[in-house]
């Protein structure tokens, strides 16, 4: 019996707890426990009337269970099976008692911007254990949200900066930003590829940097973000032509398109063109490049500098709504607008909640399209 009269065994398999409430009480990170529900079936967590998982507090205790085995040296998939067989480190083959939730042990402040000059730093000296520690450290009391946003992209700025000013060579900098791709790459796999954290089910995005953009890091990290919300991402990288782009959009029945651009280079030379409901239609009489304004009047000039007032702003010309993220739109906003596109935001908490929302609003605006809700 529990403490109110309960019966224990009842209580054990209430769904009662969000992902992220598991993720306190374990230390597990809510992608990996998607991870391994994926893979071995295990934990089972229900779905409440929104679509989002709920564990109960005997799920919490076998994930403690698969914690204990793996730290006794036992691989992930056996692991699995002997939570599954009800094999538990250290009782004698019998299942411990549920365990009553508690608050999880006080910590003290972390120094955040702290945190992030020393990754810096330790990436400068090309130090990666020192760095793959701090980000352990990071991880362990932040969610993996705050992470990017707080302490890797400000680390990034920093070494940007440094570069910039002559104080680091180029090499410094490829080095700390290969290093950050491997693990947004590796958080990337485990958010589930394409299927986010709601399955494979809900509104597709396709996730490309603009033509001539190289600088994909700000992009990973907002890809990830969206699909641990629950959001489609078909992720295609860098340096990606506006017209492959939208192509592979509209093919894939995408609903909206993400374009990542963090310099003027992005903007340099775009061949303008239009969806005409079946295929991608170059304009090649007329050469665009969209940074180029009328001083005052916002319209776009082409390339021999004649106003094309007249012309749809090239990106609402693509048949899909687009969002825009980074370093250059973050400076200038209003930008976006002029193109033809949606502003995503500052960081990628900001943009995942405007994007998420956006996507909402179009998918309930057509309730007879058969799709499911998409979880938040």
């Amino acid at each position: 019996m529990t403490v109110d009269g309960g019966n224990q065994e009842q209580w054990a398999q209430t769904a009662m707890f969000t992902a992220s409430e598991v993720e306190t009480q374990t230390g597990v990170p809510a992608a990996t426990l998607r991870q391994w529900e994926r893979r071995y079936g295990f934990p089972r967590p229900v779905r409440d009337a929104n679509g989002y998982r709920l564990y109960s507090p005997g799920d919490v205790r076998d994930i403690g269970i698969m914690l204990e085995h793996q730290r006794r040296g036992v691989g992930a998939k056996l692991a699995a099976e002997l939570t599954l067989r009800g094999v538990a480190v250290g009782h004698a083959g019998k299942p411990p008692p549920v365990p009553v939730p508690q608050r999880a042990p006080h910590r003290p402040p972390m120094d955040v911007p702290g945190l992030a000059h020393a990754l810096a730093q330790a990436l400068i000296a090309a130090d990666n254990t020192r760095a793959g520690d701090l980000l352990a450290e990071a991880h362990a009391q932040l969610p993996v949200e705050e992470v990017m946003t707080h302490v890797m992209s400000p680390a990034l700025v920093e070494i940007g900066a440094l570069w910039a000013g002559g104080e680091i060579t180029i090499a410094h900098e490829r080095a700390a930003s290969h290093y950050l791709r491997s693990r947004l790459s590796a958080l990337m796999e485990i958010a589930g590829g394409e299927e986010g954290q709601g399955g494979s089910f809900g509104p597709l995005v396709v996730a490309a940097c603009a033509p001539g953009e190289q600088h994909e890091l700000g992009l990973m990290m907002l890809t990830m973000a969206l699909r641990r919300r629950g959001v489609r991402v078909a992720y295609l990288g860098a340096n990606v032509p506006l017209g492959d782009l939208t192509t592979f959009a509209h093919e894939r029945q995408a609903q909206a398109i993400l374009l990542g651009v963090n310099g003027e280079w992005a903007l340099q030379g775009w061949v303008a063109g239009d969806w005409n409901g079946k295929s991608w239609v170059a304009d090649t009489s007329s050469p665009e490049d969209p940074l180029t304004h009328a001083a005052g009047k916002g319209r776009v000039l082409n390339g021999a500098g004649r106003a094309s007032a007249s012309r749809t702003p090239i990106l609402q010309r693509l048949g899909l709504p687009v969002f825009l993220g980074g370093a250059l739109m973050n400076a200038r906003p209003e930008l976006a607008a002029e193109l033809g596109g949606i502003y995503a935001g500052p960081d990628a908490t900001v943009a995942t909640a405007i994007i998420s929302e956006a996507l909402d609003h179009a998918s309930q605006a057509v309730p007879d399209s058969g799709q499911k809700p998409t979880p938040n």
